[in-house]
């Protein structure tokens, strides 16, 4: 094993065991572990992304914003480019949800190209989960986080075509949408 595949399994590992309480909103309350293996699974396997810096930095994304992490210690563990790129994709989760939202629409075309392949993951992969495994969610409430989302990828195009026509085909399902409360 390289070097660099140790430090994508150390990170998932890492991950894995900082979300080890945390579930996700969907219906089966999945571990949310799944999420971020979702999105390096999606970078590697459809983008052909084999950075390990963006591969650590997708399966650590929400650990700062979500979990007790701090950048230092992504830092110290996987370095300052890894903890730089968690730092571009994590919300302050001090400001109110309305203006976090805002800011990643403005933020998005001025990130670093490895922080806007993580952005675009994620996106594409929180869309099929509320198309697949949806939360309890109006169909409203899900077809205005399509239409945010949609938002956030404008800024982040021109990083990855076959990963941007990804989300055009997810987004492009929309209708499909229905209430799960």
């Amino acid at each position: 094993m390289t070097h660099d595949h140790g430090s994508v399994l150390r990170a998932a590992a890492f991950a894995a065991q900082r979300h080890r309480r945390q579930r996700r909103h969907d219906a089966e309350r999945s571990p949310y572990i799944n999420h971020p293996l979702a999105l390096a699974d999606t970078l590697a396997n459809l983008g052909g992304i084999a950075d390990p810096v963006v591969l650590c930095a997708a399966l650590l994304h929400d650990t700062v914003e979500d979990t007790a992490t701090t950048l230092e210690e992504i830092e110290l563990a996987f370095g300052a480019r890894v903890a730089a790129v968690v730092a571009q994709v994590s919300d302050d989760k001090s400001l109110p949800k309305d203006e976090r939202k805002r800011l990643q629409i403005e933020h998005a075309r001025h990130i670093s190209p490895e922080a806007r392949l993580v952005k675009l993951a994620d996106k594409i992969c929180n869309l099929r989960d509320l198309l697949q495994s949806p939360p309890p969610w109006t169909r409203q409430r899900k077809r205005e986080y399509f239409d945010w989302a949609a938002q956030v990828v404008a800024g982040l195009r021109g990083v990855h075509p076959v990963l941007e026509e990804e989300f055009d085909a997810v987004y492009a399902r929309i209708d499909e949408l229905g209430d799960s409360v």
